[in-house]
């Protein structure tokens, strides 16, 4: 399934003019406090009582991580301490709501509309529970239209960004004079655990961070790129890579070290499986929108696709500023693309992300 297919069979590359979902807007939005390199050090140092060996080691994958530093929607004091997991659910209710906001107001504004112009709201999450859901509490906020069409996506984890919008492409085919708001909030801070003392819980202590974005694809007239095509791949055998555990101390993380191997393997098959069947090639991808799981996955995927650190300079700097977002951190790199480098029109891009399942979610774009 992974091979090109030969030139004569290669089909016809799509149409500009036939797609019918345009990425009019996005925004992103960050809490106010933030974890520096030197306080994660310290902070992981005091709270699991490392000396030593194990004290060195992690500092090691610290600096190695290519993190500066991450936000978080309370003050570091406040999430290392447990809580009961109502009192978290609580609170990531709250915050949620909050952040989820600012990133869906800034998205409408960007795209010059306002709720009462969207059709459907999706909202995509992995690192609490709500119900209602957020959309519902976004729909009371913000004054969107009594029948908005509603889609919460939970447990897709990092893939979730790119999921949303391939649901939201999905819709507007079938709905071309429609609108679409994707809304993503991840709040992994709040599932820290600070009495589990596995390696996947040290190095998601290390990794991710607070954020959400905000996406509007519209079948109406508007500038920005076009989402012509999209892709799943579940990669056999692989539910034990990637997820959470939920406990009575609420959500620890299941995260294999054998997933940058994982994705490494398949990556460069799934790449140009999906472009070949679309009539490109690698070489025809002028932006590579690829979500930062973290440097030894971005690595590797630099590699196997043969990018250059240009091709993938906006990856990186968010996951520097940022860390890993979840299903949020697509989202900021594709605002990275479309907020600091000018393509030229008919250029493609291809948006990629990975989550539990495990699973990769691909889409094709293309500037007008």
């Amino acid at each position: 399934m992974f091979a090109v297919e030969p030139e004569s069979e290669v089909k016809v590359r799509p149409n500009v003019a036939t797609a019918v979902a345009t990425i009019a807007g996005t925004a992103t939005a960050v809490p106010p406090h933030v974890l520096t390199r030197d306080i994660v050090k310290q902070r992981m140092k005091d709270v699991f009582s490392l000396d030593g060996k194990r004290l060195e080691a992690i500092h090691t994958v610290i600096d190695n991580s290519q993190i500066d530093q991450r936000h978080s929607v309370f003050p570091v004091e406040h999430i290392i301490e447990p809580r009961p997991l109502a009192q978290i659910n609580t609170e990531y209710r709250e915050k949620a709501v909050e952040l989820g906001l600012r990133a869906a107001a800034d998205a409408l504004g960007q795209a010059g509309m306002a709720p009462s112009d969207v059709d459907l709201l999706i909202t995509v999450s992995c690192t609490g529970v709500m119900i209602p859901s957020l959309d519902a509490y976004l729909a009371k906020e913000m004054g969107f239209r009594s029948d908005v069409r509603r889609l919460p996506i939970t447990e897709l984890g990092c893939a979730a960004g790119a999921a949303g919008l391939a649901r939201a492409w999905e819709y507007l085919r079938a709905f071309p004079d429609r609108t679409a708001l994707l809304v993503a909030v991840e709040l992994p801070t709040l599932t820290f655990q600070r009495k589990d003392f596995s390696q996947a819980n040290l190095i998601s202590a290390i990794l991710f961070g607070d954020g959400a974005a905000g996406v509007v694809i519209t079948g109406r007239e508007a500038p920005g790129p076009r989402i012509l095509a999209s892709e799943s791949y579940l990669f056999p055998n692989s539910l034990d890579a990637m997820g959470f555990d939920l406990r009575d101390s609420g959500f620890h993380i299941v995260l294999s070290k054998d997933v940058p191997q994982l994705i490494r393997e398949k990556i460069k098959g799934l790449v140009d499986g999906f472009l070949a069947g679309h009539g490109l090639r690698r070489e025809d991808i002028s932006a590579f929108i690829l979500h930062p799981g973290g440097q030894k996955l971005l690595s590797f995927m630099e590699a196997e696709l043969g990018l250059s650190r240009t091709d993938t300079e906006f990856s990186w700097d968010v996951l520097r500023r940022f860390g890993n977002l979840s299903s949020a951190s697509v989202l900021f790199i594709l605002q990275e693309w479309l907020t600091k480098r000018e393509m030229a029109s008919g250029s493609y891009g291809l948006l990629m992300s990975f989550g539990p399942g495990f699973t990769a979610e691909m889409l094709l774009l293309q500037w007008p």
